[in-house]
């Protein structure tokens, strides 16, 4: 999946746009729109926490890094075992994944609360009214998608293409 990324002058091109999208067979989850907080959406489908925020990134993040200090740490209980017991392959597997998932949880937690690095560059022009719309497709819909968006509604301006979107969430 890529995630285009379209901004909207007016909340009544974003409903047209979804309306279009949605008549294209892209669902509605796939679909995320990003506005001041005093614009009223209404029934268009608002972006959520793994959008708006920084959850995603700290995430995979903090997997790595707490997956590799728990091999560490199994690689140093595996080698000096504490007071004689014989710890094997099993601890140093206990330890990675216990390391993974406390790095993942931990990481998490500071992530929901630092602003999405992703929608920062487009601040300036959700604080002037726009609104940021992001839709996820399939690569092989991507050039199809974008046409459809700019034949169609010539008003939004695209803003380009990430590259790779998580699975999840």
């Amino acid at each position: 999946m890529r995630r285009i990324y379209f901004l909207v002058p007016t909340v009544a091109s974003a409903r047209a746009i979804v309306n279009d999208l949605l008549l294209a067979r892209i669902e509605e989850r796939h679909l995320h729109i990003v506005a001041r907080e005093d614009t009223p959406l209404e029934d268009l489908p608002e972006a959520g926490v793994a959008q708006k925020s920084d959850l995603v990134p700290a995430l995979q993040r903090g997997v790595a890094a707490g997956g590799v200090a728990g091999l560490l740490a199994g690689a140093l209980a595996v080698t000096f075992p504490p007071a004689g017991l014989v710890l094997g392959a099993g601890a140093l597997l206990g330890m990675t994944v216990f390391g993974a998932g406390f790095g993942a949880w931990m990481s998490s937690m500071v992530g929901v609360g630092l602003p999405s690095s992703r929608i920062e560059k487009f601040e300036m022009a959700i604080a002037r009214g726009e609104l940021l719309m992001m839709i996820d497709v399939p690569r092989a819909r991507v050039q199809e998608i974008e046409a459809l968006v700019k034949g169609h509604h010539p008003e939004s301006e695209l803003e380009g293409i990430e590259p790779n979107i998580p699975l999840f969430p």
